[in-house]
């Protein structure tokens, strides 16, 4: 590991002061970074510890049924909020899934949106690789390619995004506020995260030194919460990433859907929001054939990167049955191993 200079800032400027310096990086829980900076991967000459800082590891209701949840909030401490996993259950059911309990227990929620891939290439110094190093290249494309984007990707970079999290905050219009020596700003979680393109190094909105405060879903996100469920598939049942994923919301009303929600992970360098698969939804009942077809309407734009071809497949059918599953009611507990396929719904519909 390298040398690096440490900084636990006492307010929110002297952090994004701090932060601002060329090679700063930002410290919550450390889960990924620490990882990163052990296997040379980041290499930072300066650790700036938010941990101390005031304000940021709240959960606030809003007085029209919304949330604002602090950057700093670990993931266990959010899933397991009975009241936040009442009204928000497909983003419980996401954190719930993702990783170990004993790394949920540290995970913040601002790390979580700033986790890095996971793609092997970038994990390997020897391996060259665009994200970690802009211009050297992208060995993963002559490389083993079957976890590869089949959407969004470019031919700089065809790595995914690993959150579980961001994914249904995507469908539920989660908005991400950001602080910089420029003062406040609000983004759209579905626009936070960036697609390759010709500089895969770049992979947020955030400028250096801006961090992130909190994640914002709006009252409208609650509405769903009768008929909302997050599904994944990975190569063992717990404690991996997603192969894919997706997460599914409806509004019922006398029969019909008024309103769906669909995001994908696990294919593309971001959440992907399938918002044509949602307009295949609006003023339809809630049938099989339909969700079949929603699905092809989400992965229209889906193409395989060598032998990756199964995945989109894969992502058809998690899309149809998350909607189905959705469609059936929210469970009343979450299922002992969440957003999985495999695992029996306890419980009856969400009340």
């Amino acid at each position: 590991m390298n040398l690096f200079e440490y900084v636990r800032p006492a307010s929110l400027a002297e952090a994004i002061a701090a932060g601002a310096a060329p090679g700063a990086a930002f410290l919550a829980g450390g889960t990924n970074l620490l990882d990163l900076m052990k296997g040379g991967i980041a290499r930072p000459s300066r650790l700036v510890d938010l941990t101390r800082l005031p304000g940021l590891g709240a959960i606030e209701r809003g007085p029209e049924g919304g949330v604002r949840i602090g950057a700093l909030v670990r993931n266990a401490d959010l899933a397991h909020d009975p009241d936040f996993a009442q009204r928000f259950p497909a983003v419980a059911e996401a954190l719930l899934s993702g990783a170990s309990a004993q790394l949920r227990n540290a995970a913040t929620v601002g790390g979580n949106l700033m986790q890095r891939t996971r793609c092997a290439y970038f994990y390997d110094p020897a391996s060259a690789c665009n994200k970690r190093d802009a211009g050297a290249g992208c060995a993963a494309r002559g490389g083993e390619r079957r976890l590869a984007a089949v959407l969004g990707a470019s031919e700089q970079c065809i790595a995914t995004h690993a959150s579980d999290f961001c994914v249904p905050l995507a469908a539920l219009d989660a908005v991400v506020e950001i602080a910089g020596a420029a003062g406040t700003r609000e983004v759209a979680l579905e626009d936070f995260h960036l697609l390759p393109g010709a500089t895969p190094e770049r992979e947020s909105v955030l400028a250096p030194g801006e961090l992130i405060l909190a994640v914002r879903l709006p009252a409208a996100a609650a509405a769903f919460a009768r008929h909302a469920r997050y599904l994944k598939l990975r190569e063992r049942t717990s404690y991996a990433f997603a192969v894919v994923s997706a997460a599914a919301a409806l509004r019922i009303e006398a029969g019909a859907i008024v309103e769906g929600r669909i995001a994908l992970g696990g294919v593309a360098a971001k959440p992907w929001r399938a918002r044509g698969a949602e307009a295949v939804l609006s003023g339809q009942k809630p049938e099989r054939a339909l969700f079949r077809r929603a699905a092809e309407a989400a992965l229209a734009e889906a193409r395989p990167v060598g032998d990756n071809g199964f995945k989109i497949e894969l992502a058809r059918r998690i899309v149809a049955r998350a909607l189905a599953l959705a469609a059936a009611g929210t469970p009343a507990r979450l299922p002992a191993l969440p957003a999985s396929p495999f695992a029996p719904v306890p419980g009856g519909p969400h009340g």
